[in-house]
């Protein structure tokens, strides 16, 4: 299936756009975070399981365990604080 990744703040900056369309046979948003991770270099360094990265499923947050679905948006960010 094809989803619409896009990547945002200092994981933007650290893979290097903002956005791509990826195929991928993962069936949930871990299972799509790990297969990023897989690719290593900036992904895994950026997407790691010790960091705290947020994700949203067709502009809602959402845990891991979500399902993901053909033309599906996910995006990932890092946690936000305002001052």
């Amino acid at each position: 299936m094809k989803v619409t990744v896009k990547y945002f703040a200092g994981i933007r900056e650290a893979i290097g756009y903002a956005s791509e369309l990826r195929d991928t046979q993962a069936s949930s948003l871990a299972a799509l975070r790990d297969e990023l991770i897989g690719q290593g270099g900036a992904y895994a360094d950026s997407l790691a399981r010790g960091k705290v990265v947020r994700i949203a499923l067709n502009l809602v947050m959402a845990d891991e365990t979500a399902a993901l679905t053909d033309g599906a948006e996910v995006a990932f960010f890092p946690p936000v604080t305002g001052g």
